[in-house]
Formats: C-alpha cells, sequence, structure tokens
C-alpha cells in the first residue's frame, strides 16, 4: 500500500513537472497548424488543410482533413485525415454537387489537380499538364476545371540557351500565365487565354460562359498596378478588358445573375499603406462604383449571394465577416472569423481562426445565428505543456499616437517582481500580431517566458487593423516613427514597475528586422538585438529589391529626387552610434530584402568593434522555410538573448 502510494505521488509529481514546462524549439516546431478551411456548397463537409514537421524530409507537408459540418459521421471524433502521401496536398475546392474534393497536389514531378471523394479512396490525377498548376476551380455545372499554369519555354528561348547558356535580360525575359480549360473526366487541356499579361485571380460566371479575371502586364512584384480586369468567352475564346486605369483591380467575383462583377481596387503603388476599396461594374462594361465606402481596412471577397456580397477584414487584433447591399452601398458586421468560405446560398461559412490564448481552430456556422462550432482538436497538442499567456496592452508613442500591443507573460505572473523584456517586432509592415496562440518560428517566445523573461509584440504605426491614417503614421518616417514606439512600449511597460530597464532586448524578421537595425544604430536602450532578413540601407534595398514601388510608396521619392529621405531612414545612417551585441540572419538568395543589407550593417558593426554575428541561410529567400535551418535560426536567436541577457549561459 506505502508503495502504490508513493508511486502514485511520483507519477503526480512528475505530471506537475512536465506541464510546468514550455514546450522545446523541436516541440513547438511539431505543433501543426490548420488552414484553408472550406464549406462544401451545401453545407454538409467542411475540408481544411493541416501542416506539419517532416524531420525527415526536412519539409513542412501539409494534408487535408475532413468533417461533417455538424461534427458528427466521421468515426468517433467527427474528423479525419482525407489524404496520406508524403507530397503535400493544398488548396482543397469542392465540386458543385459537394460530391468530390479536388485539391494540388506534386505527386509526380510537377503540382496537377487531384480529384478525391470525402468519404476516403485513393485520390485521381485529373491534369496532367506541362507545366505546374498554379490555381484551379470548378465550372459551375461540375464538369471542367479552369486553371491557370505558367507557359513552357519556348523554341526561341531554348534556341539562345543552346547558343549562349544561361543568362537573364531583366525586366525582358518573362514567363506569364494563362488560363486552360481541364475536362474533369481526364484527358488533355485546351488553352483558353492567349495575350501580353499574365493571368492572377479568376471566377466562372454563374452560367459557365465566361470567366472573369485580373492580370497585370508580366509576372513582376513592382508591375502590379498594371493589374486590370477582363473577361474571356468560354465558347470563342474572345477577350475583353473589362476595367482598365491606375491602380489595381483584382478578385473579380460575379453577382447570382451575372450582371454585375465585384472586384477590390487599390488606388495606389503596389505595396502601398493606402486601404483597397470595393468596386462593382457591370458584367457588360460600363462605369465601376465603390460600396461599403466607409470600411477602413482592406477587405477580402468572400462571396456573392443574393443576401449580400460578404468580405473579410482585420478589426484592430481581430478579424471578422461583414455583409455589403451592393445597390445601396451599405454594410453591417456578421461576426469574428477569419478568412471564411461560404455555402452556396452564403446560408454558412466556414473558417480557421484563433482565440485569445487559444490555437487556431477551424470552425463552422449559420451565419443567420452565427454559433460557432469547433471542428477541429489543435489544442490537444498543448494538453502537456504550461504555456505563457497572451493579453492585448496600449500606451502613447512620442507623438501622441496610440499603439497596441500583446504582452506574453508566464501564468505565475508576479507584478511585484522584475523581469527582463524581450521585443519581438513583427514585419510588414503591414503585418499584425494578435494575443493568439501561434507555434514559436523565428523566435523562441515560449522559451523566452520560462527562462524569466516577458514578451512585447507592438503593433507599431503602418501595421493592419487600425485603418488607413494608422498605416500612413509611417509614410517618410520609417524607421523612426516605428521605433518611437517600440520604445515607449518598453518605456510604458518599465513605468508600470514589472521590467528591468537594464535587461531589454529587441528582435524582428523583415520590416521586423529593419526596426531592429534601426534600433541597433539609433539607441542605448537594449542588451543584445537580432536582426532577421533587415533592411540597413534604403538606397542598397532600392536598387536591389524585387518590389521597387514600396520603397517610393512609403518615402514618397526615389533616391535620386530625395536622397536625404533615404539617408534619414536608413539604420546605416546612424551607425557610429551603435554599441548593443547584434545577430544577423539572413537567406542567401533574399530578393525582398537583398543581402547586401546583411553584409553592410555587419561590416560597419565590425569596423566599430560592436560585438555581432552574421549567419547566411545557403539557397533561402526571404524566409527561412525548411525545419532543419528553422531550428537553426531559433536555436541561435535563444543562444544571442541567453549569452546578453537572460544570464542563463
Amino acid at each position: 500500500m506505502a508503495l502504490t502510494l508513493a508511486l502514485l505521488l511520483a507519477q503526480a509529481l512528475l505530471s506537475s513537472t512536465l506541464l510546468a514546462q514550455a514546450p522545446t524549439i523541436e516541440q513547438s516546431m511539431n505543433i501543426r497548424s490548420v488552414a484553408q478551411a472550406r464549406i462544401s456548397p451545401d453545407g454538409r463537409w467542411v475540408a481544411w488543410t493541416e501542416t506539419g514537421t517532416d524531420w525527415e524530409q526536412n519539409a513542412y507537408i501539409t494534408q487535408i482533413w475532413v468533417a461533417r459540418a455538424d461534427g458528427t459521421g466521421i468515426q468517433q471524433t467527427g474528423r479525419r485525415q482525407l489524404t496520406q502521401n508524403k507530397k503535400s496536398s493544398t488548396a482543397p475546392a469542392w465540386s458543385p454537387d459537394s460530391k468530390h474534393l479536388a485539391f494540388l497536389s506534386d505527386r509526380g514531378n510537377k503540382t496537377q489537380i487531384q480529384l478525391i471523394s470525402p468519404e476516403g479512396g485513393e485520390a485521381r490525377e485529373v491534369s496532367s499538364h506541362e507545366t505546374a498548376v498554379g490555381s484551379f476551380d470548378f465550372s459551375p455545372d461540375g464538369k471542367q476545371f479552369a486553371f491557370t499554369a505558367a507557359d513552357p519555354e519556348s523554341k526561341d528561348k531554348k534556341a539562345r540557351k543552346d547558343k549562349y547558356g544561361e543568362f537573364e535580360i531583366v525586366e525582358g525575359d518573362y514567363t506569364l500565365s494563362h488560363l486552360w480549360l481541364q475536362p474533369v473526366a481526364g484527358g488533355k487541356a485546351a488553352r483558353l487565354t492567349e495575350g501580353a499579361f499574365t493571368v492572377q485571380g479568376f471566377e466562372w460566371s454563374p452560367d459557365g460562359k465566361q470567366i472573369a479575371f485580373s492580370a497585370p502586364t508580366d509576372p513582376d512584384l513592382s508591375h502590379r498596378e498594371t493589374v486590370e480586369l477582363y473577361v474571356v468567352s468560354v465558347a470563342d475564346k474572345a477577350v475583353r478588358k473589362l476595367v482598365a486605369g491606375p491602380g489595381a483591380e483584382s478578385n473579380p467575383t460575379w453577382s447570382p445573375d451575372g450582371t454585375q462583377i465585384a472586384y477590390t481596387w487599390s488606388a495606389g503603388e503596389p505595396n502601398s499603406y493606402l486601404n483597397t476599396h470595393l468596386m462593382v461594374v457591370p458584367a457588360s462594361g460600363g462605369k465601376a462604383r465603390r460600396i461599403a465606402e466607409k470600411f477602413d481596412e482592406n477587405p477580402g471577397i468572400a462571396a456573392w449571394c443574393a443576401s449580400g456580397l460578404y468580405f473579410g477584414g482585420m478589426e484592430r487584433t481581430q478579424s471578422a465577416i461583414y455583409r455589403a447591399n451592393p445597390a445601396t452601398g451599405s454594410f453591417e458586421r456578421v461576426g469574428t472569423a477569419g478568412a471564411a468560405s461560404l455555402t452556396k446560398d452564403c446560408s454558412a461559412a466556414a473558417w480557421a481562426q484563433g482565440r485569445p490564448n487559444e490555437i487556431a481552430e477551424v470552425w463552422t456556422t449559420p451565419l443567420k445565428s452565427f454559433a460557432p462550432v469547433k471542428l477541429s482538436d489543435q489544442a490537444g497538442q498543448l494538453k502537456e505543456f504550461k504555456l505563457a499567456t497572451r493579453e492585448v496592452v496600449e500606451w502613447k508613442s512620442q507623438d501622441g499616437s496610440q499603439i497596441e500591443g500583446i504582452l506574453i507573460k508566464p501564468r505565475n505572473f508576479d507584478p511585484k517582481k522584475k523581469y527582463p523584456l524581450l521585443v519581438v517586432i513583427h514585419g510588414g509592415p503591414t503585418g499584425i500580431d494578435t494575443p493568439v496562440w501561434t507555434p514559436d518560428r523565428y523566435y523562441p517566445i515560449e522559451r523566452f517566458v520560462e527562462k524569466g523573461a516577458l514578451v512585447l509584440r507592438p503593433n507599431y504605426r503602418g501595421s493592419a487593423g487600425y485603418g488607413e491614417k494608422f498605416r500612413s503614421l509611417n509614410v517618410r518616417n520609417l524607421g523612426v516613427g516605428d521605433a518611437w514606439d517600440v520604445i515607449s512600449g518598453v518605456d510604458a511597460l518599465v513605468a508600470k514597475g514589472f521590467i528591468d530597464k537594464d535587461r531589454v532586448g529587441a528582435m524582428g524578421w523583415s520590416q521586423g528586422g529593419y526596426i531592429s537595425a534601426f534600433l541597433t544604430c539609433s539607441s542605448d536602450r537594449f542588451k543584445a538585438i537580432s536582426v532577421g532578413a533587415g533592411i540597413s540601407d534604403w538606397m542598397t534595398y532600392y536598387v536591389n529589391t524585387d518590389i521597387h514601388p514600396f520603397t517610393r510608396s512609403y518615402l514618397k521619392a526615389t533616391p535620386w529626387e530625395d536622397p536625404e529621405i533615404y539617408r534619414k531612414t536608413s539604420p546605416i545612417t546612424y551607425v557610429k552610434n551603435a554599441k548593443t551585441p547584434t545577430l544577423i540572419q539572413h537567406g542567401e538568395l533574399d530578393k525582398r530584402v537583398p543581402p547586401p543589407n546583411a553584409y553592410e550593417l555587419y561590416q560597419a558593426l565590425k569596423d566599430l568593434k560592436v560585438e555581432t554575428r552574421l549567419v547566411v541561410y545557403k539557397g533561402f529567400g526571404h524566409g527561412i522555410d525548411k525545419p532543419k535551418q528553422q531550428r537553426h535560426v531559433l536555436e541561435e536567436n535563444e543562444a544571442w538573448f541567453d549569452k546578453y541577457l537572460l544570464g542563463s549561459r
């Protein structure tokens, strides 16, 4: 009896100890996440994707799961994994009769359309196109797919390669994507569009006789302002331009009767801080009109039904679904939801979204009552861990702007103690941090908190969710105003009495890396900093990046027109002030923030005898998107802040 009691006590103590631990870096990387929730047209099924880590393949592998929308009928759990292949399966799409599910997978040597029953069984490969399928959609009668695919290499280019070898003519060697038609029963695809444009988003007309699509002149990200709307006739392949003019017209969506097309219009240059707008134009052509004019964020169209035009958008640190009346232009909020898919009659929706302090799950609800039902159980992966808590905090920046952020604390937080503070800065700048729990990527937040630190994730000026005026606050003020927001956030927490002002660090990737570099070069407030894929010199960035309009949009000039604004907002301008030990991480093939930015900052810090370390990840672009290398990014950051700030080494 005594021995049994001792064993029970030991097991309870072990269980309590395990529960008190945060996930290790590898455990966090192994947490699976959900996305791409798609409800069937008849509302009976919901499919979604679930992405997990395959260490053997050194890849994140995505599979498709399916459930009855009422949560019953499939095994005891009400859900099951539908695809099992070693290759990823993505972009689930239901047939109009809801009897089949199509998806994309590169099970051969190129990504093709696959078809499977939601009841299970083997998938059938439908397309066998010469190049990879980009996106696809069922025709309204369910008999064929329209899909996009890049053009194969031309005879002229093959001949050039044979004669001269490989080279690229910058802004002259584009591979365009066009629309193709593929019978669902199988067979050869037929080309639908030709022309000096590259097809992006598209949608079938309700009668299946036409397809509306958006297309820029080429796939260059710097030329997004050339995106215009077209309509192609399926019968004779005739293409007509529907909307043209300044700005970009995207995401065409037909009205239920096929007489109108809704789309989103961006008035500014690509990657702008300006809102995009909801527009409606007659399908036969004519003057477009704006609806939902008072919506002060970027709308994403979900569906157009008899009950209205449904769209989603950010709302501070959460997202919601709205319904517009295309006739009057008015709109109303329907409920809190992520990017939702809707049934054919828009009576129900499904989406993937996290709630505060919870991991993202798959939800479905009737839109009339809006009572979400959870279909997934991602939270089951977290039961053995004691996780940090997240809450929204608010402060005033140096210029009086109201800033929000997410404060991450241990569950046993004691306001009488003084904690180290680590600031983790999101990218964008139109990114957003929310109080939702997400697996650690790049920065081991749960590990930091377990080691005794608090973490602040600021939604600095320019972040999404707060409207166009807020997003414009860093126009011609990049870095400078962003630094105000970060430092004022640190000050606000220090003033509350629970932060050790002498143990503060900062880190971020992309735009967050740029702000971190700005803090390295312009402030002595931080004990350690990590710069991930960050900009150090706007001039260096501007001439090398693949999105030149971004800089022109925010700085309102080229370097040749206004060198002073480029100097003012570049971290390297202030590098002689640098004292903070700085880790720099960058992808070797990064086109968004090219590596010269990393080398420039690294060499300057070395010359100034500031402790620095540069890690370049071979073969990677802007993101480090393979598990083994991403684990190294996480471990490097943990070690760096351990050494200089957390004192555990």
